[in-house]
């Protein structure tokens, strides 16, 4: 009797057998100092506490936690190598310093790529493919441009500002902290930067990468800690320039905080970006673009696009085909190569999530999740979509910082036009169709830094990134990004 054959069944959950990436290339330390002067220095105060592994709830390391004392010594390490080498130093001499930390970086890369998904919960995919190699390059790219300032801003004259102070996100905290470092360095400033107190273990290898290329003493410090930390790096009075990229609440807080000082700020802060699908688009192509554009990274990004306008007379069609993309992603081990959305990066985050899912119920929206498992130990949230929702719904104006969809539909141009800039962000969106006129028509209406068209979440360290309204101002990346590093004679 011939053998049945085994038809899969798309109404449920992948089973794939597991290809899980190595651990045991990378050296990580059970406790971790502070990075100041050129050397490791432990915590005034003695303080230290753990990074969690998201996916597992296990501690991964100790890690110091700096102090105003800790801060003022940083800040005067950066001072000093500013005044002493730093900005003594051509700008041919300085792009040799940040090529050497790009290619060490792609030496390191498979390293970096694991430590990554262990401390933030990404799949092993996204940091290996997307990263890594993308903070790699914001390196190559800058390293470029030190010695051609004069051509970056013909006929100006440029300075660099001194010592800048910085602090960055958890969603891309290796990639957050290239944007950063890259071009203060080529401009010629010195950083004291602070990564995210969940993630803080990439830029303490980036601290070693700094000591590995022969960086000058002090003229990139590494502080670890929690909100308290960047408190003291932005109110220090000899912190010349602030960088931030967080959340819109903090920004506010900054803002206020160097308001009348003569400090200058970039922030980039939060978003709720509109991905809009035209009846005319490459549906299944769209499809692809909306379910990255959310659950990359577990929908922990900025300019995820976290709402979704449908045309009404392809509505059921991108539904249908929304879920059964769905179906297939994979939920679980994010070093496992399989994995399509890992683990959320924090419990704290996860109960934010779990938050807004149960204000979407309570506010009567339509609520679809696949049917994939996921782990029981760990911080993980099943892929989500909301739809017959109010354009009022906190689902639909609130960031959740998650993997959750909010779906609206739309008849015309000018109505989703509307429906797309009613927010008090303005980051990113997305417009997926055929007809090149209606894209131009779309960007030049709509209140986002950046509008990708039938594509989404795409970077290239030589193009800007930024925001409009609560989404912060100045711009990362490109010659803008070199811009918010120098003043202007």
């Amino acid at each position: 009797m011939a053998k049945k054959e085994k038809i899969i069944d798309f109404n449920s959950g992948w089973d794939l057998a597991p290809a899980p990436e190595s651990t045991s290339h990378i050296r990580l330390k059970k406790k971790y100092d502070l990075y100041i002067g050129g050397k490791w220095v432990k915590p005034s105060s003695g303080k230290y506490f753990d990074t969690i592994n998201p996916a597992t709830e296990e501690k991964i390391a100790e890690v110091a936690e700096a102090d105003a004392k800790d801060i003022d010594k940083a800040v005067k390490a950066a001072k000093k190598a500013y005044d002493e080498v730093w900005s003594k130093l051509s700008g041919k001499e300085r792009g040799k310093y940040i090529y050497r930390i790009a290619r060490i970086m792609q030496e390191r890369a498979r390293e970096l790529a694991v430590i990554e998904s262990i401390d933030g919960g990404k799949p092993i995919r996204e940091s290996r493919d997307i990263d890594v190699p993308l903070a790699a390059n914001h390196f190559f790219y800058y390293a470029g441009w030190a010695d051609k300032l004069e051509y970056a801003f013909p006929n100006r004259k440029v300075k660099p500002y001194g010592v800048a102070g910085q602090i960055t996100p958890w969603n891309f905290p290796l990639l957050m902290v290239a944007w950063k470092i890259a071009p203060a360095l080529a401009c010629g400033n010195t950083v004291v930067l602070k990564p995210a107190e969940t993630t803080p273990l990439t830029a303490i290898k980036l601290a070693e990468i700094c000591e590995q290329a022969g960086l000058p003493a002090g003229v990139v410090n590494i502080v670890t800690g929690a909100g308290s930390t960047g408190a003291e790096i932005v109110n220090h009075k000899n912190v010349d320039k602030v960088a931030f990229t967080g959340s819109t609440g903090v920004g506010k807080i900054i803002q206020r905080a160097i308001a009348g000082t003569g400090k200058k700020a970039t922030l980039e802060l939060g978003g709720k970006a509109a991905n809009i699908i035209f009846e005319d688009a490459p549906l299944d192509q769209a499809v692809e673009g909306v379910i990255n554009g959310i659950f990359f990274n577990q929908g922990h990004v900025c300019c995820a696009g976290s709402r979704l306008f449908i045309q009404e007379s392809v509505y059921d069609k991108v539904m249908r085909k929304l879920k059964d993309r769905m179906e297939s992603l994979v939920v679980g081990d994010p070093l496992d190569k399989n994995t399509d959305i890992g683990a959320i990066n924090s419990k704290e985050q996860l109960n934010t999530i779990n938050k807004y899912l149960k204000i979407g119920k309570e506010e009567g929206a339509d609520i679809y999740q696949p049917s994939c498992n996921i782990p029981k130990k760990g911080y993980w949230c099943k892929p989500t979509l909301f739809y017959n929702l109010a354009q009022s719904s906190k689902i639909t104006q609130e960031e959740i910082f998650g993997p959750v969809l909010a779906i609206q539909t739309f008849r015309t141009v000018s109505e989703v036009i509307a429906k797309a800039n009613n927010t008090p962000y303005g980051l990113s969106a997305g417009v997926w169709t055929d007809k090149g006129s209606k894209i131009f028509n779309m960007t030049s209406q709509m209140r986002a830094g950046v509008v990708w068209a039938n594509t989404y979440n795409k970077f290239d360290p030589a193009s800007p990134f930024g925001g409009y309204k609560e989404s912060g101002f100045g711009r990362e990346g490109g010659l803008h990004g070199l811009s918010a590093y120098l003043k202007f004679d």
